[in-house]
């Protein structure tokens, strides 16, 4: 029913355990610079506040912790490119050699060659994120196409069914599109936007088997996250309580926050190394179509983007 083996991706995850270390490092402390600066942030606010009556003190608190959280929020955003760089596609780089067959290092040398592979494919980080981002958008696309001709079979409540699927899938492209940067590092092509176009024709004459593919692996994944939301509440319920004013508001808030990153650092790559087993298999042998190329450039501005990248690139000088 599935193109995937789970036993093989929890496989992957012990091979890749550095890279899992790695990850659960840096998410980590992503959330605790969420959860200081939202503490520090409420208890300046708290100090300003007590100049003054118990609800001006209390907004105060409020506007203090919610402050501190928005500056590490806009930290992250700037840090976008170095996620996706160094944690996201340096995981891949080495999932995707471990499912070719081919051997990876051990311990700390196993993060620094997935490092040395990345760079070697994309030379600068705004390059690896223009193209992630323009694979975002044509596979927003992609699954709009695909449910949009499910609509004109005659099958009684498909409707239903298609709406929820639309809102899974739409959840579906911020790990789908990790997909496509694995096949171009499988396929090593020089010209990498062209390596993503064909990544992305290959995925769509396959959309039937990789959307009921991602459904699955989308409503897992969430519905782990959402145990482990309710497993951290809890805890984050008493982290809120000892910040000034016992800001009520931060333990869904910090749950939320602890429950992510356990899926960004372990449950996410376990939905990436399965959805790369099935798009590898479902795809086998394939080319990319001309029926499927010429409808996606007709369907998406962000496909015309990066084939005109593709088509325009130019190979830098051999040294």
């Amino acid at each position: 029913m599935w193109d995937f083996s789970a036993r093989r991706s929890l496989g992957l995850m012990v091979r890749t355990m550095p890279f899992v270390a790695f990850r659960l490092l840096v998410y980590a402390g992503i959330t605790i610079a969420y959860v200081l600066a939202t503490g520090l942030g409420a208890g300046l606010g708290f100090l300003i506040g007590a100049a003054g009556s118990a609800e001006f003190r209390a907004g105060a608190t409020g506007i203090g912790g919610l402050a501190g959280f928005g500056l590490v929020a806009a930290m992250l955003y700037f840090l976008r490119e170095y996620l996706l760089y160094i944690v996201k596609a340096g995981h891949i780089a080495v999932l995707v050699e471990l499912i070719e067959g081919r051997a990876i290092p051990a311990g700390r040398a196993q993060i620094d060659h997935a490092a040395t592979v990345v760079r070697a494919r994309f030379t600068e980080t705004n390059a690896l994120l223009a193209l992630d981002l323009l694979i975002k958008g044509v596979l927003r696309v992609i699954m709009g196409l695909l449910t949009g001709i499910a609509t004109l079979l005659p099958i009684p409540g498909v409707q239903t069914l298609l709406g929820m699927a639309r809102a899974v899938l739409r959840v579906s492209v911020g790990f789908t599109d990790e997909v496509i940067l694995a096949h171009v590092f499988r396929t090593k092509p020089a010209n990498s936007w062209e390596g993503g176009r064909q990544g992305l024709v290959l995925y769509a004459q396959n959309g039937t088997a990789m959307l009921r593919n991602a459904v699955f692996v989308t409503l897992f994944m969430y519905a782990l996250t959402f145990v482990v939301f309710l497993f951290m509440l809890a805890p984050a319920a008493a982290v809120a309580y000892a910040m000034p004013g016992g800001w009520s508001a931060g333990g869904i808030v910090f749950a939320l926050l602890f429950a992510w990153a356990v899926k960004a650092a372990l449950i996410e790559p376990f939905a990436i190394a399965c959805m790369m087993q099935a798009f590898f298999r479902v795809s086998a042998g394939q080319v990319s179509d001309p029926a499927w190329d010429a409808r996606l450039e007709s369907a998406s501005r962000k496909f015309r983007e990066l084939k005109a990248k593709a088509m325009g690139w130019v190979p830098r000088p051999a040294n």
